[in-house]
């Protein structure tokens, strides 16, 4: 039971799997509307995965010496959703309704669950997960036969999905949790979404805008310059603020003038996302950028001016034929997870410096891949303060060395710009861990493995 009772969610109780549209079939079109998505009601599904936890929260209270007949009310869940678009899910036999061959994948974690005691200030949690990246704990709301980009059709669908969610922040969950009946409430924390999932949610510009970040306003230029004193300002409702500046102009202002005044805000913002850093993107996102400074080291573009298409073709695929004999690393057509973190280790640079032929060049990789290592522990593990304290002490010191080497040794890939993650990895990682407690449990890992 809600107290008070959901507003626009249907009260009838024995729901299972719903047509996802839920009475929205009018708005969609091309597709026949009741095959386009199927998904579970969000406070069902809540309800079932805290009956799913019932002996851990139990034996939470137990552990903490709580009497839990005490405990009946004052119990926090925190949630991290994750929402992330599948490629190819095209059938092989084309029997069945005309679908679009992709598809995306809303879903939930129950990362804590806490209490209340009264003469406490601080809740005391009961329960954390432990694996908050795997799929097993990561749970399917919602599958929707749409292409991410298809911004109509993903909002359409996702609408219910907000409204319960609106719904079930502003009431509390009475439910029976070890023979008792105890009062939840529920915090959504979405940080789970890869940066072209939060630009289009936040209803900020494409990746390839000027305005770099989807954390602060700087724009690329700005960042390449300073590359390591930026803090978070962004948020979802200065961004709806910002949509209704765009959309008014009160100020009667010229179009290049009203988009510097919104810092790239152009659509409504349509879903809270939590401004973070999503760990594995930006494994991903920062091997890139190694891959092509190897490259350019290789072909010693420092002394040159821009080299043909052809050189450089010839550069990456020495690195390649190279990584592939000494290290057992195949090409890939688009960097993945696991690529990247084969590369991004001491033992690929060293197998790369064979390839360089002057030794400072040498020494600055090897010097950038080391600050490289010493930084990423820190928004790769669950627990930093915990797991890496040393590294979290010096992460500021160590990204601004790393800048230094960027804006000198690497100058010629980073005058006036500079790649959206690597921004982020230098400017925003020790303050999202001083607020958060820690970036890699709060990554979409968990939701990716269960689109596998």
């Amino acid at each position: 039971e809600w107290q008070p009772a959901l507003k626009n969610v249907s009260s009838s109780w024995d729901v299972g799997i719903i047509d996802g549209l839920s009475g929205w079939t009018t708005s969609v079109d091309d597709v026949p509307a009741d095959t386009i998505s199927r998904r579970f009601r969000y406070d069902v599904a809540l309800v079932s995965a805290l009956k799913d936890l019932e002996e851990d929260i139990m034996e939470g209270l137990r552990e903490r010496e709580l009497d839990d007949s005490m405990c009946t009310s004052g119990f926090t869940v925190v949630v991290k959703e994750s929402c992330d678009g599948m490629g190819d899910v095209g059938e092989k036999h084309e029997s069945g309704p005309a679908v679009p061959e992709k598809a995306v994948r809303f879903s939930f974690t129950i990362m804590s669950i806490s209490i209340r005691v009264e003469g406490e200030d601080d809740g005391i949690t009961i329960f954390q997960e432990q694996k908050p990246n795997s799929e097993l704990s990561c749970r399917p709301l919602c599958l929707i036969f749409v292409d991410e980009s298809d911004h109509e059709t993903l909002t359409a669908i996702l609408g219910p999905v907000v409204a319960e969610r609106k719904a079930m922040m502003e009431s509390r969950l009475i439910l029976s949790v070890g023979g008792l009946l105890r009062s939840f409430r529920f915090f959504f924390r979405g940080t789970g979404y890869d940066e072209k999932m939060v630009r289009e949610m936040e209803g900020l510009e494409a990746s390839g805008s000027t305005y770099t970040c989807t954390l602060c306003d700087s724009t690329r230029a700005e960042a390449s310059q300073n590359m390591v004193l930026h803090s978070i300002t962004r948020s979802h409702d200065e961004n709806l603020e910002r949509y209704e500046i765009w959309r008014t102009n009160p100020f009667s202002e010229s179009a290049d003038e009203l988009r510097d005044r919104v810092k790239g805000v152009s659509a409504k913002p349509f879903m809270e996302t939590q401004p973070t850093l999503d760990a594995l993107h930006c494994d991903i996102g920062n091997a890139t950028e190694f891959y092509k400074i190897f490259q350019d080291e290789i072909g010693e573009v420092y002394q040159k001016s821009n080299p043909s298409r052809e050189e450089r073709r010839r550069w990456r695929s020495t690195l390649d034929k190279h990584l592939r004999k000494n290290l057992k690393l195949k090409p890939v057509m688009r960097m993945n997870g696991n690529y990247a973190r084969r590369l991004m280790t001491r033992e690929a640079v060293e197998v790369v410096c064979e390839l360089v032929l002057s030794e400072e060049r040498r020494e600055a990789l090897r010097k950038q891949m080391d600050l490289y290592l010493q930084m990423k522990p820190v928004w790769r593990s669950t627990r930093p303060s915990q797991d890496c304290p040393v590294q979290l002490c010096q992460y500021s010191y160590n990204s601004q060395q790393f800048a230094d080497l960027l804006s000198t040794t690497f100058k010629y890939r980073y005058d006036g710009k500079i790649t959206n993650y690597l921004h982020k990895t230098l400017a925003h990682v020790p303050e999202i861990v001083e607020r958060d407690g820690s970036i890699g449990a709060w990554a979409s890992e968990g939701n990716e493995s269960g689109n596998k």
